[in-house]
Order: structure tokens, then C-alpha cells, then sequence
């Protein structure tokens, strides 16, 4: 299992290859479409190279759930409901969900995820592997 300093290496180099930012702007805090620009077609990328980077397989949704903030159970008029903030806290227990807790509007999630939580990702997938 990589230490915590090597995955975010490699999460860095993932993102500035992907993304094609400077090396110092992918900080731990910083948002992944907020801070660095990314965009939904950036994810594709980013998760293809996580998965040669890490030697790991991650499924559509896996990182993103899409499917639960397009669920008419979870989302009603833009926001998801608490059911919907379970479901997602149940999917991403590697994110910080607490600033999209307070404003659970669908189009912010994606703003909010930060460097931090990819590494969180990783780790998460690396444990369970």
C-alpha cells in the first residue's frame, strides 16, 4: 500500500497531465472544477489515468455518482434530499461532503471536490482491493 505522500504524487501528476495545470496549483484543497478548471470530459481522462497510475479498475459512477443526482427520489428542483445526501455519504465516504451538506444543489458537487478527495478515493479503492 503506497503512503498517503505517494498517491498524492501520483493524484498530482494524474491532474496536471489530464488537466494541463501547473504542478502548484493541485494542492490538497484545491477543487477539482472550481480550482482547476476541470470538466465532466476531463473526467474520463482523469480516471483512465488513476487506474494505470494505481493499477486499479473504477467503474462508471464509482467516483462521480451521477445516477443519484439524476434520481427524481434524490433531486427535487435542483437540490438533492437528505435520502439522496445519505445515499451519497454511503457512495463517497473519501469525500468531504459537509459544504455541499449546507447547500446541496446538484451542479455544486462536482465544484466542491477537492484534490484531497481523489487521494481519498484512491486510498478507499486501494483498501478495498
Amino acid at each position: 500500500m503506497p503512503t498517503k505522500e505517494e498517491i498524492f504524487a501520483k493524484v498530482q501528476e494524474a491532474l496536471v497531465d489530464a488537466l494541463g495545470v501547473e504542478e502548484d496549483e493541485v494542492t490538497p484543497e484545491a477543487t477539482l472544477q472550481g480550482d482547476l478548471d476541470a470538466e465532466s470530459i476531463d473526467f474520463l481522462d482523469i480516471v483512465f489515468r488513476l487506474e494505470k497510475a494505481f493499477n486499479i479498475k473504477i467503474e462508471r459512477g464509482e467516483l462521480f455518482p451521477e445516477d443519484i443526482l439524476t434520481d427524481t427520489a434524490y433531486v427535487a428542483d435542483g437540490k438533492v434530499n437528505a435520502e439522496g445526501i445519505a445515499k451519497l455519504k454511503e457512495r463517497m465516504p473519501f469525500a468531504n461532503l459537509s459544504a455541499f451538506e449546507s447547500d446541496p444543489q446538484v451542479q455544486k458537487l462536482g465544484k466542491q471536490l477537492t484534490v484531497q478527495d481523489m487521494c481519498g478515493f484512491v486510498e478507499y479503492k486501494l483498501a478495498k482491493a
